[in-house]
């Protein structure tokens, strides 16, 4: 692969995601939603938007498959997948609260290779690829060199299921909020690694994530000069459910308190 193949990639997802955005933004107050389980939502707008995204992906790139959150796997016999979760955050475009987007990752031979994630309504358009800086917009972006916990401000996430991983990310909740200036939970996890990689926020971490919640913004906090584990400080893989992500200052420090509550 070449770096011209490699920028075709980029545009194309950039392009979709930006398509996808359009959807978004116009049926922001009008779509209709159902539920895939109690308190998990989806909308109309999901739907389409997942299939814009597909649309004009496949038109380019035929051969290529697919890993999307509301169509599933759709597996062709070539070495790029790409992973799309139309609507990152979509309880919170449902109520009207202003942090949801849209993610678009490519994986070459199961290494990620593009990173696109679209924050909305901003239309802040974050994006990477593997041999390149991490950007926001125009402005190649970095993460935070806060050395301490105790100046830090942290982000997580809690899933759907409310089992003996969301009540110890509840304690941990706790326990961050305590050593830090504070945590914070959006609700959107691909808006709250770009947070991580642009130094808005200095950490993040969550249980219970699906591939397409990570793939993209963990390729962006990689190139931003994010620690990039799991919760117990291997080696990340975007399908082991679990993520965190800071500085290189503070991520030891992270690993170690997770691990004592564990």
């Amino acid at each position: 692969m070449n770096q011209e193949d490699k920028y075709l990639f980029l545009d194309t997802a950039i392009s979709a995601a930006k398509s996808a955005s359009t959807i978004i933004n116009e049926s922001y107050n009008r779509s209709v939603k159902t539920y895939k389980a109690l308190t998990d939502l989806v909308t109309q707008t999901d739907i389409d938007s997942e299939k814009k995204i597909i649309e004009l992906i496949s038109s380019k790139f035929p051969n290529h498959s697919f890993l999307a959150e509301e169509s599933g796997k759709k597996l062709n016999s070539s070495n790029y997948t790409w992973i799309i979760d139309p609507l990152d955050g979509t309880t919170n475009f449902v109520h009207g609260y202003p942090c949801y987007g849209v993610s678009i990752a490519l994986m070459h031979k199961n290494e990620p290779i593009i990173g696109v994630v679209v924050e909305l309504p901003l239309n802040n358009i974050y994006f990477a690829t593997n041999s390149s800086p991490a950007y926001c917009n125009d402005d190649i972006i970095h993460v935070s060199k806060n050395k301490e916990l105790i100046n830090s401000l942290l982000v997580t996430g809690f899933g759907y299921e409310h089992g003996e991983k969301w009540d110890f990310n509840m304690k941990l909740f706790k326990k961050f909020t305590d050593l830090t200036q504070g945590v914070r939970r959006s609700g959107a996890a691909a808006i709250d690694i770009c947070h991580a990689s642009s130094g808005k926020v200095d950490g993040y971490w969550e249980f219970d994530i699906k591939p397409w919640d990570v793939a993209a913004g963990a390729l962006i906090a990689k190139q931003a000069g994010a620690k990039i584990t799991n919760l117990k400080g291997g080696k990340f893989s975007i399908f082991d459910n679990e993520v965190l992500v800071s500085n290189d200052f503070i991520h030891l420090d992270m690993i170690n308190i997770i691990n004592n509550f564990s």
